[in-house]
């Protein structure tokens, strides 16, 4: 099939096309159909297509288009990013289809996918900010996090299965380049790409000139994602990635996917919830909410680590362990190191993750958003000064409760 943009009416004949689709919608004619653009992210188009006298009835159609959407023609981006987002989301489907949306279709050539329209959704950083519990959160991206990350690793599967799977992620270069650049390295030095509140400029120059040490660390962490290739990681997972209600969570727009060190989802959701915190001390005092997010940070490693280990446990044998190669009590000593090393790159990505929001092209809503001026600049500097520390002190960070101790002391 030959590439083409589609547009709010060709992607109804696009959809109207495909048997299934059809099928799913319950339409005999293209007349019986609507759509809509819904799309607000940097990237790509993505349409809801509908049965116009059934709203019941609708889909999300989402393609990639070789350019960033944002900004126009005059920014090109490869639209192989959404290859890698198929793939990731079929390879998804395999571990954990409870956590993805439905995919009704996909087609590379086309870099188009079809999947469920979760319409009774919200993203979770919207709900965050919106003060929402979701108390079934945290097994459930725990869940996700330690089948994805266990099922796509050396840990589980055999040599050749493994590196047929790196095959089909090595090539996303492009947006490996991107998070190489705007996690790693812009946001820490004089860079046209930043976007600092002019509340905070002469912080700005203060950290960009004397952070050597921090900058060393970052090297280290940028240097693991660089060259790590433990599992297949999502690339991009924060809150602004999950759709949630009280009684689902779903992993959306994995389009970073590529194999990658096992902490760096891991660190990635950490720094979010982080962020969600910093937020609220920043504007409420509501401490019971506060409270609820930190025990969310610390539940989520804890039950990460039992699920994963769990997994761990019934498997005989991989590419990395044959069956009776060594003891019992010897594994379990390996299995805690290297549970411990995860945890500690996890706490390292997660500090980039935090720091690069405040002075970065990418800020997040709950902080960038903060309409008063006192608040935002206090917030901005909080998380400033929480990612250094955890950047700066990674490596001797080997638990939660060290953890969630940094995190109340700023």
């Amino acid at each position: 099939m030959k590439y083409e943009i589609l547009d709010i009416n060709s992607v109804k004949e696009f959809v109207f096309n495909i048997n299934n689709v059809k099928e799913y919608l319950a339409v005999s004619s293209l007349a019986e159909l609507t759509s809509s653009e819904i799309g607000d992210g940097n990237l790509n188009f993505v349409y809801i297509v509908s049965n116009k006298f059934d709203a019941t009835k609708s889909l999300i159609v989402k393609q990639a288009v070789p350019y960033l959407r944002c900004v126009g023609e005059e920014f090109p981006l490869s639209r192989e990013r959404m290859t890698y987002e198929i793939r990731a989301l079929l390879k998804y489907q395999e571990i954990c289809s409870e956590y993805i949306p439905k995919i009704y279709y996909s087609n590379e050539a086309m870099s188009i996918v079809v999947m469920q329209n979760l319409s009774e959704h919200i993203i979770l950083r919207k709900g965050l900010i919106q003060h929402h519990y979701y108390y079934n959160f945290i097994e459930h991206i725990t869940t996700f996090l330690a089948k994805s990350l266990f099922f796509t690793s050396s840990l589980s599967l055999d040599s050749k299965a493994k590196r047929d799977l790196i095959g089909q992620f090595n090539s996303n270069t492009e947006l490996c380049k991107l998070t190489e650049d705007f996690v790693f390295t812009a946001p820490y030095m004089e860079d046209e790409t930043n976007n600092i509140n002019e509340e905070c400029i002469s912080e700005a120059k203060e950290f960009f000139n004397n952070n050597e040490e921090f900058k060393k660390n970052v090297l280290e962490l940028k240097y693991l994602f660089m060259t790590s290739s433990d599992t297949l990681i999502h690339g991009d997972l924060h809150t602004g990635s999950i759709m949630i209600n009280e009684n689902e969570t779903f992993v959306i727009d994995p389009e970073f996917a590529f194999f990658g060190p096992f902490g760096f989802d891991i660190g990635a959701l950490i720094a979010n919830i982080i962020n969600s915190y910093i937020s609220h001390s920043v504007i409420l005092s509501d401490e019971e909410y506060k409270n609820w997010l930190l025990n969310s940070i610390e539940e989520f490693y804890t039950k990460f680590e039992e699920k994963f280990l769990n997994l761990w446990d019934n498997q005989k044998s991989s590419s990395l362990i044959k069956e009776g190669f060594i003891g019992s009590e010897m594994l379990d000593e390996y299995k805690k190191e290297f549970m411990k090393n995860i945890f500690i790159s996890s706490i390292g990505f997660a500090g980039c993750k935090i720091t690069r929001r405040v002075f970065g092209v990418a800020g997040v809503e709950e902080i960038r958003g903060l309409e008063n001026k006192e608040q935002r600049k206090k917030a901005e500097l909080q998380a400033l000064e929480l990612g250094q520390q955890l950047v700066l002190q990674y490596k001797n960070i080997t638990n939660t409760e060290q953890l969630i101790k940094i995190i109340k002391s700023v």
